[in-house]
């Protein structure tokens, strides 16, 4: 029987959203291609996650579970991912378009030999065959791709693919591997930010600022719009480049790549490096004084305004509608 292996990351104690999303993907693509789904999960302390990934759709486990493999280290991580592949010979290979995924990837398919596709937004079966869609020129076109070779190997964009409901009475066999930790470089701390803040390429609503706020002492606005919608915060590289937030907040084709279902974009004016992160967005809100700026090209609904207004309006009605929906 052919066979999908996708890779399974964790955080927290937690599999990811993207892989979760991955590892639906792959039931939805197995059923169609007659296939079982495989998923490999990689760390310290990982054996109890297997349930969730059979839960999600996965047929079998494959659990690396060793102290050294607590931090993610791209020889090791690699290794066993390349191994599981070789051993099982799967006919397609699926990675979350993750920063692990990003680093992760392009390794294990040198390894193994395989065609990559990067940052896919859709996959559909063809005459048997895998058939891709993924942006490309900054989002500004779209491609469609096919492989020649097996295994057909892709990253998915986080958020674009439906996670799909659980069933606990699935059950996953598992397979426990080791593998050789050694690596010429390793993590040897992690200064994580702030707690609390919700993960950009995660989040199903995001609100971000750019350079319409004039200045950081009104970023504030933002966030307190994302705070009463429970949202994540974002902004431009504008307002990034000029200090006014962390790096880590920047959405762009230089920051993060978002699909939210929402994204709230406050006095941003659409400059192609912003559109290239967000463009993916199922439904775009455009806050901008300006009726001509680019964003409103892209934008579900505009809104023509003065956001110093706009936006504690706004946070006042997010907070009454979405105190009933708590």
């Amino acid at each position: 029987m052919p066979s999908i292996v996708t890779f399974a990351e964790h955080r927290d104690g937690k599999v990811r959203r993207p892989s979760r999303e991955a590892v639906a993907e792959a039931r939805r693509l197995a059923d169609a291609l007659q296939a079982s789904v495989h998923a490999v999960i990689v760390g310290s302390g990982v054996e109890g996650l297997a349930s969730e990934l059979g839960a999600q759709g996965a047929d079998t486990v494959h659990v690396f579970d060793q102290a050294e493999l607590a931090a993610y280290a791209t020889e090791p991580y690699a290794r066993a991912m390349a191994h599981v592949v070789a051993a099982e010979k799967p006919s397609v290979v699926l990675v979350p378009f993750t920063a692990m995924g990003r680093d992760l990837a392009p390794r294990v398919a040198a390894r193994v030999g395989a065609g990559l596709v990067s940052d896919c937004v859709a996959l559909s079966v063809k005459d048997g065959r895998l058939e891709a869609r993924r942006p490309t020129y900054a989002g500004k076109a779209y491609a469609t791709v096919r492989w020649e070779g097996e295994p057909q190997m892709a990253t998915l964009r986080p958020n674009v693919f439906a996670v799909g409901k659980t069933d606990a009475s699935r059950k996953a066999e598992v397979r426990k591997g080791t593998v050789d930790t050694t690596a010429r470089a390793k993590v040897t701390a992690v200064h994580a930010t702030a707690s609390g803040k919700l993960e950009l390429t995660e989040a199903q609503i995001i609100v971000s600022g750019g350079r319409g706020l004039k200045g950081p002492e009104n970023f504030h606005l933002v966030e307190s719009l994302a705070a009463a919608m429970g949202a994540a915060v974002g902004a431009s590289r504008a307002v990034v480049d000029a200090g006014w937030v962390d790096h880590q907040y920047q959405v762009g084709q230089t920051g993060k790549t978002v699909s939210p279902t929402l994204y709230v974009a406050c006095g941003i004016s659409g400059a192609i490096q912003h559109l290239a992160g967000m463009s993916s967005s199922k439904y775009i809100v455009a806050i901008n004084k300006d009726a001509d700026a680019p964003i409103f090209k892209v934008a579900n609904y505009g809104i023509v305004g003065d956001l110093f207004e706009l936006l504690p309006k706004l946070t006042e009605a997010a907070k009454s509608y979405f105190a009933g929906k708590r």
